[in-house]
């Protein structure tokens, strides 16, 4: 008698070749059934095996209370490798894990053909494994809080990277040799996935501090930072590389679940299903594709878009758009009019104690989303110099784009990049249409306004 593993490999074979045939290409895709609380402790660490910190406890009893209260179901997390490993809530249903496993099929076949995907690391988990064991071993000889400082400190700014190193093959990632003492881990093999850093840690000190701008605030630290210890190095260099592999993901949340909808869509169609498993894949389908009155679902975007697509091209230039764009793009090129009107889309903002809907015209609510959607939705930070007025103070600035940064958020996350740089710490920024540069010195953010030429002191 075959175990429900068994059944659920030989389905996955059989969804596979119909899958193929209808052109996906993929990694294999080892399957596994997971009770709840492991499937939603994957989902808080964004993978089965990370270091700990107490923010992914946090994300965890979230998720899994939101599933307590069937406020919300993952019904299967995948991650990107080579194979890749897909893990199914344990306690589905045979017909929506043939639908899941459709669903897992296209993620794939997104994240081995899209360009955004190209320079991740194919054994993530290895390295993530190790990143956890490394960091083990400073909680065992420098003590678990001063670990634990450094990583609430990189974590807090973990979105400052450059992303682009994924696709552009000018920009490089580096990684810190996990092995004693600290050298330059350099790849001969062939991979495509290079080192996090280049340089050696020893001679760090030695560097000019950089004065031009540089999006990477995370490299810069380690490069240049006149206090951090070498471990402490190190272990800001793990946090940066595993951002280096959500990155893609944050980027093309709306494109990559979008076209994974739409294939299992099309794939299901192809399967023999009886009539109740017809129903169910409905049912199911339908859920996940629900519009959401509080929040944009990107199932539902995607998917719509994907389809809209699908009615007036071919599948090759679907297979193309697959390759070439992200969520900014994606969105930017081919949310049109029609889309927006039948979504009913529309800006909206809270006015005193309500939200009203403040914008309807179809261009401004897509520019307005495809807005939101620059840097993968997180403020753009650069840094212009290591050593402002020649006191070694960092100076950052951010790229104001519209959108105010939450100041009681930056003043404590200023404080904890203080603490990395170890002298004064700047940051400009536009509020309430003024210049303002926050200073920051031994954990205190002081605030400076800089006057317009047509405006006058109080």
């Amino acid at each position: 008698m075959r175990t429900e593993i068994q059944e659920l490999n030989a389905i996955a074979n059989n969804i596979a070749e119909v899958a193929r045939g209808l052109g996906l290409d993929f990694y294999p895709v080892h399957f596994e059934l997971c009770p709840a609380e492991a499937i939603y402790t994957f989902g808080a660490y964004g993978m089965p095996v990370r270091f700990t910190h107490w923010s992914f406890g946090k994300a965890f009893y979230r998720l899994k209370t939101q599933y307590d209260l069937n406020l919300s179901r993952i019904y299967e997390l995948v991650i990107n490798s080579n194979p890749a490993y897909a893990f199914l809530l344990e306690g589905n249903k045979l017909i929506q894990n043939k639908l899941v496993i459709a669903h897992v099929y296209a993620h794939v076949d997104f994240f081995k053909k899209n360009r955004y995907f190209a320079k991740t690391p194919k054994d993530m988990l290895e390295r993530m494994a190790a990143h956890a064991q490394q960091i083990r071993d400073y909680e065992l000889k420098y003590g678990r809080l001063k670990v634990e400082q450094i990583l609430d400190a990189a974590l807090s700014i973990q979105e400052h990277i450059d992303s682009r190193a994924h696709v552009n093959p000018k920009v490089e990632t580096n990684e810190i040799e996990l092995k004693r003492p600290y050298k330059v881990r350099r790849k001969t093999s062939g991979s495509n996935y290079e080192d996090l850093l280049e340089l050696d840690i020893e001679n760090t000190g030695q560097r000019e501090v950089q004065k031009s701008p540089n999006e990477d605030l995370l490299l810069f630290l380690i490069e240049n930072s006149p206090v951090l210890e070498n471990w402490q190095k190190d272990i800001i260099s793990m946090v940066r590389t595993e951002s280096l592999y959500f990155s893609p993901q944050i980027e093309t949340k709306i494109i990559n679940e979008g076209w994974a909808t739409f294939w299992h869509s099309k794939i299901m169609r192809e399967l023999d299903l009886s009539q109740a498993e017809v129903l169910d894949a409905a049912v199911m389908h339908s859920q996940v594709v629900q519009p959401s009155r509080l929040t944009l679902n990107p199932y539902y975007l995607g998917y719509k878009i994907w389809e809209s697509l699908a009615e007036k091209e071919d599948l090759e230039f679907l297979f193309e758009v697959r390759e070439a764009e992200n969520d900014l793009s994606f969105v930017r090129n081919y949310l049109n009019r029609d889309l927006v009107e039948k979504s009913n889309l529309f800006n909206f903002r809270k006015i005193g104690a309500h939200w009203q809907v403040t914008e309807t015209d179809w261009t401004k609510v897509r520019d307005n989303l495809v807005q939101s959607l620059v840097n993968g939705g997180h403020p753009k930070i650069n840094v212009i110099e290591g050593d402002y007025e020649g006191k070694r103070g960092l100076y950052l600035k951010h790229i104001h784009e519209g959108i105010d940064l939450d100041v009681v958020y930056l003043e404590k996350t200023l404080a904890l990049v203080q603490t990395l740089w170890g002298r004064l710490v700047y940051l400009e920024t536009i509020l309430d249409s003024k210049k303002v540069i926050f200073e920051c010195q031994n954990g205190l953010v002081t605030r400076r306004h800089i006057l317009k030429n047509n405006e006058k002191e109080n």
